[in-house]
């Protein structure tokens, strides 16, 4: 035999193997070329393993699942040298921020830089999943040495779609729509998305509004492995309108005053590469306009008050389907669109890698200076334990976040109360938490905390007052020094839950508090089991205890199962609630619970109105609110089907924030006097005002009509800002002793987001929440706005032959993350007559 045939041989094995390990496009997995048609979920993520089963430079996590069942998954891509070493990577990037597990452990300046890329968290907003693909190819393909010289000093993450649910209803709606080839047509029916569109999740959550707040499955899981790496770069991938050209940083103003100088310098050294590509295919772009860097949720805000560089891209192409014909006469496509997205993807990591030691020295450095010189005005905050559950749901959120806080304290200090608006001494429980600003997430914590935002720019995308301690009803100090934390115990992971309910033997009656959305929750579960409840219209006392307004009373009377007591016991375990047993219905203060005083709580049947018109976001709140907060059934109508459904089979009747045609006023008046209950929110407010017998007014302003006069052109979007309100927080006087305000003291903080205020109900109403000339407190209104908000109503009662109207001005359950607001939309449903 010749020697050749065996080299022959082996040559040709080592040629297989090289063609059977060659890793196909996107296009050729797919079958079609990209950005012909829209990718579904299922497939990306097929194409994700599928790459993952055949590159040996990268690692696929599953982090998560959707509310509808979705995997999320990102992509971890790097050298041959460091995919081994991802752990170790990760582990000292934590150590870079100060939070490492081994505080004593080396740390290595000579690391990779991490680059962080965030696909698709709008589902309508579709060209970047399929960027993502590409990107990922680029990263991983043999052959692109451009690429695989990025990887020796660079990480690389791909996250291709943080909203898969969102992503897969818009997709499912335009396959279903499209002919035969794609229609330019702006009218066609293809890019006239049905309501609530594809943009927010299952539970019609905007994403891109919940990084910090992490209300939502998704987020949780995402920004849990977020803050397990803490990249320095990250990018949020997103779509505007069709007609606009491509935006990326650097960022407009509004800057958070905390954002440091080499976070804006490395934005614009980032826009500058990207834009060197842009003018090379002459692609039209913006930077430094509309997109600001402010409030703390965003996923660009949160990674930078977590020491990232983080950007938002944005390709114009909402609604544009397949092909859309722009006002410039040009047809922009998918393919146009993902282009523009892959090409900044691989331009930003090619800059990190350009200058990815002195990333990784900045990023360390925000860290130091953060434990060893806070930014902010304080140097410590005392968060004050008037309610356990509040607290409990505060420090959750903290430690989501990496804050660190203390419990355990006992002293005294001097701060700005932020209830009083001044500097006072105070005293330090063992039970109220104790935060230092030294600490690695000193950024966050103060953009979290400080009583009010500095705004350099009035012009701002979203809202402007988001301090912690207002939204969720706790008293709280700025301390100028750190609070010397003596015995003080570091918390990791602890809560405050009471202790497990105990039940006495032939129990006269159970007593349970009504402080916070557990309690309502704790309420659900008893109805839900049958169990007939009650509750006290005006404080008690018993068992050497005071009970306040809203208490929940379960007497064995009229509660005959014979596991009254075990049922009891059981919900309050479950849900996490102290709950008195009485041996008597005779109370030490105030009315027996025989008495007139003490009504019955009648099990509601609840009606959310949905569909075309309704603002789909404050729909969700509360369609969250009722199935994952409280755990009580609620039936979705669509608004078109009202005058079809019977009214007669509910209780109650819910009209989130929307723009209702034909408000069926008048139907709705003869249901509420037949014992019904309707409670109304935002504009639905508006809707019933000066409505024949609905007392609900708009307030006249008290202003001085404007004159006519000469304006200038290019002064009308600051014109504009003097009658807007982008979200501030007001004090409201309440009126705990009526249904609407139990559980609260006699104020409450609001979250504004217009400047809608309305008059004092008459005869027949009850003028639970009022605001008052001086009720500002933080946040950005115009000065016509300001002027406009005082001396009105901002929530009400109106009784209605058997039946009453709850109207409630502004949202109480904002994003979810508005905390004290949650008992209040609670006491609408249930406490409510």
């Amino acid at each position: 035999m010749s020697k050749k045939l065996p080299l022959l041989f082996i040559g040709l094995c080592f040629a297989m193997a090289s063609f059977a390990q060659k890793i196909q496009s996107p296009s050729e997995f797919l079958g079609y070329e990209l950005g012909t048609q829209f990718t579904y979920q299922h497939r990306v993520a097929e194409y994700f393993k599928y790459v993952a089963t055949l590159s040996k430079n990268v690692k696929l996590v599953q982090y998560g699942t959707t509310n509808e069942g979705r995997p999320l998954m990102a992509m971890f891509i790097a050298s041959d040298a460091n995919i081994g070493r991802l752990e170790e990577i990760r582990k000292n990037n934590l150590s870079l921020a100060g939070l490492g597990d081994n505080a004593t452990a080396a740390i290595n300046l000579n690391t990779p830089v991490i680059v962080w890329l965030s696909y698709n968290v709008h589902g309508n907003e579709p060209s970047s999943i399929e960027a993502a693909m590409q990107t990922l190819f680029d990263m991983v393909d043999p052959a692109n040495n451009r690429t695989k010289a990025w990887l020796a000093n660079t990480i690389v993450v791909i996250d291709p779609c943080l909203n898969p649910d969102g992503h897969e209803r818009y997709v499912n709606f335009y396959n279903s729509m499209k002919g035969a080839a794609p229609d330019p047509n702006p009218s066609a029916r293809e890019h006239i998305e049905p309501w609530p569109g594809g943009r927010v999740n299952h539970y019609y959550f905007d994403l891109n509004r919940d990084w910090a707040w992490q209300t939502q499955k998704e987020t949780q899981a995402r920004v849990g492995l977020y803050n397990s790496w803490l990249p320095q770069v990250h990018v949020d991938f997103h779509e505007q309108g069709y007609n606009d050209p491509y935006y990326f940083a650097p960022a407009a103003e509004p800057f958070h005053k905390d954002i440091t100088k080499w976070q804006k310098e490395f934005q614009t050294t980032i826009g500058k590469n990207n834009a060197k590509y842009f003018d090379q295919n002459g692609w039209l772009y913006f930077t430094k306009e509309e997109f600001d860097l402010l409030y703390p949720s965003y996923g660009d805000t949160y990674p930078i008050y977590n020491g990232s560089i983080g950007m938002t891209y944005e390709q114009g192409g909402i609604g544009a389907g397949l092909a859309i014909t722009t006002r410039m006469g040009d047809v922009l496509t998918l393919k146009d669109r993902i282009a523009h997205h892959h090409s900044n993807s691989l331009s930003t990591i090619e800059t990190a890698s350009a200058n990815a030691a002195k990333a990784v020295e900045e990023f360390k450095k925000y860290f130091d200076n953060s434990r060893t010189n806070p930014t902010g005005e304080y140097r410590g905050y005392v968060i004050k334990n008037d309610n356990d559950y509040r607290m409990q749901a505060l420090t959750r959120l903290l430690r989501k976040n990496g804050i660190q806080y203390r419990l355990g304290v006992k002293s005294t200090a001097t701060g700005y109360s932020y209830f009083k608006g001044k500097t006072e001494q105070f005293d330090i429980d063992s039970r109220d938490i104790t935060i230092s600003a030294y600490q690695p997430k000193s950024v966050l914590l103060n953009v979290l905390l400080e009583p009010k935002t500095f705004v350099a720019d009035s012009n701002t995308y979203d809202i402007t007052a988001w301090s912690l301690p207002y939204a969720y009803g706790l008293r709280a100090y700025g301390l100028k020094e750190a609070v010397k934390q003596g015995a003080g115990q570091q918390i990791v992971d602890v809560t405050l839950a009471p202790p497990p309910a105990q039940t006495t033997p032939h129990a006269y009656a159970y007593v349970a508090p009504w402080q916070s959305v557990n309690d309502v929750k704790f309420l659900s579960e008893l109805l839900k089991k049958n169990l007939k409840v009650r509750y006290a219209e005006a404080p008690f006392e018993a068992a050497g205890k005071q009970f306040g307004a809203g208490s929940l009373i379960i007497t064995r009377a009229g509660n005959v199962d014979a596991k009254f007591d075990d049922s009891v016991r059981g919900a309050a375990n479950e849900i996490g609630v102290e709950i008195t047993p009485l041996t008597t219905g005779f109370v030490d203060k105030g009315v027996d619970l025989g008495s007139g005083s003490i009504h019955f709580i009648h099990p509601p049947k609840v009606m959310l109105v949905s569909g075309e018109g309704v603002n789909s976001e404050a729909m969700g709140e509360i369609w969250h609110f009722f199935e994952q907060q409280i755990g009580y059934p609620v039936t979705l109508v669509n608004y078109k089907n009202l005058n079809h459904a019977k009214l007669g089979d509910f209780d109650e009747i819910i009209f989130p924030d929307g723009n209702y045609d034909d408000f069926p006023s008048d139907k709705l008046q003869g249901w509420v006097k037949d014992g019904g209950k309707l409670i109304v929110l935002q504009d639905a407010v508006a809707q019933l005002a000066g409505k024949k017998g609905f007392d609900i007014k708009r307030k006249d302003a008290d202003t001085v009509k404007d004159k006519p006069s000469v304006k200038l052109y290019g002064d009308r979007v600051r014109d504009f800002i003097k009658t807007t309100v982008p979200g501030a927080i007001y004090k409201m006087t309440l009126d705990n002793t009526h249904p609407l305000g139990f559980g609260y003291p006699d104020y409450y903080y609001t979250l504004k987001l217009s400047e809608d205020v309305y008059s004092l109900l008459g005869d027949g109403g009850w003028n639970v929440g009022t605001v008052k000339k001086d009720g500002y407190v933080a946040g950005f209104v115009g000065a016509k706005s300001k002027n406009k908000i005082k001396d009105g109503l901002l929530l009400g009662v109106q009784s209605m032959g058997r039946g009453s109207v709850v109207y409630i001005v502004d949202d109480p359950l904002f994003r979810s993350f508005w905390e004290n607001g949650k008992l209040m939309f609670g006491n609408a449903v249930f406490m409510v007559q």
